[in-house]
């Protein structure tokens, strides 16, 4: 019988996400003794940045980049050609596709570990399950020598992220499949039903029309992306309907059986939709079993595991971050609480240090203005901060909304004609600003520029009075300001 390991830590990580890995990083940095158990999804897929970099974030949008190029050259190649621009018809291999994909998987894989590794943190790789709230028992594989190793902590992060949601008459497997098998698929499926029509069903959905295959939608809210108001989402419908997505809203799905799905539409009619691939993306869940939890006796809330505003849980010295935490669900978030754990682990044990006793050292606390978030549709959405919903009936706000039909550098990449603005909400009285949204091709890479503003507190008057460059998407962001402000000068 094979001898179980015996490991004590500073610090264990559970979970190579993005909570999980730049929490590891930043106490290796803080000169914490760490180790960081990666166990993938425990399924054998995963690996070292989680489902963002494995099959989430990442390869989705190196999947969108390529359905873009593709789009292009068909675009090219049709009667009369784009822009003056004429190419033969387009052909793809998707195996070829998802090759590439998974090298940009592996380079940033490997960039991870490095890093890991720079900061001098022990990754072990395996599944661990808990015993009590600072024991677990890591099984490793075989190609790390299949034995067990048991680590006891002083500190816990738990960061074991999420996983999709599995509908119980439409179980994974075959031809139904997860966005993880989605962003795997050897060929282009002929015709794909998406269910769910919220961001990660569209994004996917979109991408494969564009490669060529027949696409219909299936969501049971009335409208698409129904987290977000209709004016941002109306550009995105109107996308589907002009290139022949056909949408099922108001309606329910039923099983998979002989290539078509059964649908009851909002009418109450049965009705049968044919599919190569049902692509099932009606959200995720934490993922809370397989690992012990039950042995760890912390407060939960629902599904999520309870924490308080510097991610503490109800057990001392075991944190929680990322996903298992709750909504929203998003990586940039998980990186930020794994950074400030990390910040109050350190500062507590360097107080204890210096005077013997717990101290007040680096405590933090995980209060963000904003937590922007963007869909990768066509177009693009982004939301930051208080939106219409949040101030309907309010009358101590400004609202101000500017198209991006009057941003000279949208018509030159064709980013002008799909009904993008950027939206700006501001108090009334201080013009702080509130919120921002924005709509339109490539508005992803205004979200930074609308966290940070939220985040420092900005007025109008500061984003009106920065000299934005031209030409460029951001300058409807400063033409929105000014709106808001009573002075737009394109419109």
């Amino acid at each position: 019988m094979t001898q179980t390991q015996q490991i004590k830590t500073k610090v264990l990580i559970v979970g190579a996400g993005t909570g999980g890995y730049v929490a590891g990083i930043r106490c290796g940095q803080l000169g914490l003794e760490t180790v960081l158990v990666d166990g993938g999804d425990g399924q054998g897929n995963g690996g070292l940045g989680g489902t963002c970099l494995n099959v989430g974030c990442i390869p989705s949008k190196a999947i969108i980049h390529a359905a873009s190029k593709y789009e292009t050259v068909a675009k090219a190649a049709a009667e009369g050609g784009t822009l003056g621009i004429t190419a033969s018809a387009p052909a793809v291999d998707l195996s070829k596709t998802v090759e590439w994909k998974d090298g940009i998987v592996r380079k940033l894989n490997a960039g991870v570990a490095a890093l890991l590794k720079k900061a001098k943190v022990k990754v072990i790789r395996g599944w661990a399950e808990f015993a009590d709230a600072k024991t677990c028992t890591v099984r490793t594989p075989e190609s790390e020598g299949g034995g067990d190793i048991r680590i006891t902590a002083e500190h816990v992060i738990l960061a074991t992220g999420s996983e999709p949601v599995e509908l119980p008459f439409l179980p994974f497997g075959g031809d139904v499949i997860s966005s993880t098998e989605a962003l795997s698929l050897n060929a282009v499926p002929g015709r794909l039903v998406v269910v769910g029509g919220g961001y990660i069903g569209l994004e996917l959905g979109i991408a494969y029309r564009k490669l060529g295959a027949e696409v219909a939608i299936v969501e049971m809210a009335d409208r698409i992306l129904p987290l977000y108001d209709k004016a941002l989402t109306d550009p995105v419908h109107k996308w589907l309907e002009r290139h022949g997505v056909q949408l099922f809203l108001g309606a329910r799905a039923g099983g998979f059986g002989d290539g078509a799905l059964s649908v009851t539409t909002k009418d109450g009619e049965p009705l049968s939709i044919p599919a190569d691939k049902v692509l099932v993306t009606v959200g995720r869940k934490p993922r809370t079993r397989g690992w012990g939890l039950e042995n760890m006796g912390l407060a939960m809330d629902g599904p999520f595991v309870k924490i308080d505003d510097r991610c503490a849980t109800s057990m001392k010295n075991v944190w929680a971050v990322g996903d298992l935490t709750g909504e929203p669900m998003l990586a940039h978030k998980g990186s930020a609480q794994g950074e400030m754990v990390a910040e109050i682990i350190a500062g507590r044990a360097q107080a204890a240090s210096a005077r013997g006793a717990s101290g007040s050292a680096h405590e933090r606390r995980f209060d963000p203005v904003s937590i922007a978030a963007v869909c990768f549709t066509e177009p693009e959405i982004v939301s930051a901060g208080l939106g219409p919903a949040d101030v309907e009936g309010r009358d101590d706000v400004i609202t101000a909304i500017f198209p991006f039909a009057a941003i000279g550098r949208a018509l030159a990449i064709e980013a002008g004609e799909d009904g993008g603005f950027v939206r700006v909400i501001a108090s009334k009285t201080d013009h702080r600003i509130l919120g921002i949204q924005a709509v339109g091709q490539h508005v992803s890479e205004l979200s930074n520029s609308f966290a940070q503003m939220l985040e420092m507190g900005a007025l109008l008057e500061d984003v009106a009075g920065t000299i934005h460059v031209h030409p460029t998407l951001g300058e409807a962001f400063h033409e929105a300001s000014l709106r808001a402000l009573g002075h737009a000068i394109h419109i």
